[in-house]
C-alpha cells in the first residue's frame, strides 16, 4: 500500500532540491516512488502543479504511432497520424495517474504565495535512512497517510531542522 506525504517548503527551489534528493535516494534503493509532484500558489491564488510525467504528451505520442500504423493499413498514413495524435492527447488529458490532481490543488490552495508543497506517493522506503536525508531540509508537514506515531516522528524531525536553521 502506498503512503502519501505532502511537505511545505518556503520556495519552489527548496522543494525541487528535496525532490532531487528523493530521486537520488530511489537510485540507491532506499525509497520507491509512485509519483512526486510540486504544487505552488501564485500571488493571484492559482495553484500550479509541476509534474514530471505529462499524460497528454505521452498519449499524443502513442496515439500518433498507432494512428500511423492504422493509417498505413488504410493507405492514408497522414490522416491516421492526425486522428491518432488527437485521440491519444484526449485520452492522456483525461487520465490522472498517480496522485489525484484535484486533491493536490485543494491542498495547494492552503499554501501562502511563494511556498511550495512537495507531494510524494511512496510505495516502499527505508524510513530511518530517508528521514535522516531529508531532515536537514526542514519543511512543514501538510498532509500524510502515515499512522499517528510515524507522522509525529516526521513532524518532529522536520521541526527540529527548522529550529536549528536560525543558529546556522
Amino acid at each position: 500500500m502506498s503512503t502519501l506525504i505532502a511537505i511545505v517548503y518556503p520556495s519552489e527551489q527548496k522543494a525541487e532540491e528535496v525532490r532531487s534528493l528523493l530521486f537520488d535516494l530511489s537510485k540507491r534503493y532506499l525509497i520507491k516512488l509512485g509519483d512526486i509532484v510540486i504544487a505552488t500558489r501564485d500571488p493571484k491564488g492559482r495553484v500550479k502543479l509541476n509534474q514530471l510525467f505529462n499524460t497528454t504528451v505521452s498519449g499524443a505520442a502513442g496515439g500518433s504511432f498507432w494512428g500511423l500504423l492504422i493509417g498505413l493499413l488504410f493507405l492514408n498514413p497522414l490522416l491516421g497520424v492526425v486522428a491518432g495524435t488527437a485521440g491519444g492527447a484526449l485520452s492522456g488529458a483525461l487520465t490522472d495517474a498517480g496522485i489525484n490532481d484535484k486533491f493536490m490543488k485543494e491542498l495547494g490552495a492552503a499554501l501562502k504565495p511563494g511556498d511550495a508543497a512537495l507531494f510524494a506517493l511512496v510505495q516502499e522506503m527505508t524510513a530511518d535512512k530517508v528521514l535522516a536525508e531529508i531532515q536537514p531540509h526542514g519543511g512543514t508537514v501538510l498532509h500524510t497517510t502515515l499512522d499517528e506515531s510515524r507522522e509525529k516522528v516526521l513532524r518532529d524531525a522536520l521541526a527540529s531542522a527548522a529550529a536549528a536553521a536560525p543558529e546556522a
